[in-house]
């Protein structure tokens, strides 16, 4: 599921947190809550980043579109070609 597809299915605190923690390391908990709510975390979407033991970051474009999302415009949402 795409990142425009489960964003409006979170709680407003989860976006909040991505939306002023934007770029950070994303926990676990806040990375459950994107799973609960249709986020598939692999390496085949477009808006996972990096991976290690201290938690998951997204995609420079996950930023870029939350970002976006947050200044009120409109993202795109679209896959990199």
């Amino acid at each position: 599921m795409e990142i425009d597809q489960w964003w409006p299915r979170l709680d407003a605190l989860t976006q909040q947190w991505l939306i002023a923690h934007n770029g950070e390391l994303v926990p676990a908990d806040i990375l459950s809550q994107i799973t609960a709510s249709g986020g598939v975390v692999s390496s085949e979407a477009w808006w996972v980043g990096e991976s290690d033991p201290s938690g998951l970051s997204l995609s420079d474009r996950a930023v870029d579109w939350i970002e976006a999302t947050a200044n009120g415009e409109s993202p795109t949402g679209e896959q990199p070609t």
